[in-house]
């Protein structure tokens, strides 16, 4: 099982280009051509990836550009007006958003490892020199926090079936959008 789209669209191609592509009959040129064609498209996803959080955040800021060169140029009645305050509320929200969509997905998963790797320190640390207290109420929190973590990854990969009763594991928007009991604990 493989969560980041990078790693599964890589061993997708391997597939496609390893096992599939050759198993196609060369004669049926139209199952050859989308063969490739799946190959070609997986590739540029691939390669967009990385790319399409900034793309979004760049067109955001172009809009909010564009948009605010309008307001400053359109005059007319009260129509004009009321479409002008709208497109400012749209403005504002969309400078908020811009605002807070400064850190690159890239920064996001760095900050996730290095604050599993500089965790797993401390949880070693408490093994290997902790009080016995410590050492139950560490062992305690690593049990729920990979509880939680592997019932998210579960439910992120429902898809792919391999859970036996699907219905025992809650949709991935419901484990996401939920408050964070453990940041309360102390």
């Amino acid at each position: 099982m493989q969560m980041r789209p990078a790693i599964q669209l890589q061993s997708i191609m391997k597939s496609m280009k390893d096992n599939v592509l050759p198993a196609i009959d060369p004669t049926n040129k139209l199952a050859v051509e989308q063969a490739k064609l799946i190959v070609g498209m997986l590739n540029l996803m691939s390669q967009c990836m990385d790319l399409e959080y900034r793309y979004d955040r760049d067109e955001l800021e172009r809009t909010i550009g564009f948009a605010t060169l309008l307001q400053r140029q359109a005059k007319g009645g009260p129509d004009t007006k009321a479409a002008q305050e709208d497109l400012a509320s749209a403005v504002a929200r969309g400078a908020d958003v811009l605002d807070r969509a400064k850190a690159e997905p890239s920064e996001l998963e760095d900050t996730v490892r290095t604050l599993r790797a500089r965790a797993g320190a401390v949880v070693q640390a408490i093994c290997a020199e902790g009080d016995p207290e410590s050492k139950e109420a560490v062992r305690e929190s690593v049990l729920a926090n990979a509880k939680e973590q592997l019932l998210r990854e579960r439910s992120w990969l429902i898809m792919q079936g391999w859970e036996a009763d699907p219905s025992e594991v809650p949709p991935i928007e419901s484990l996401i959008a939920r408050p964070r009991n453990h940041l309360k604990r102390t």
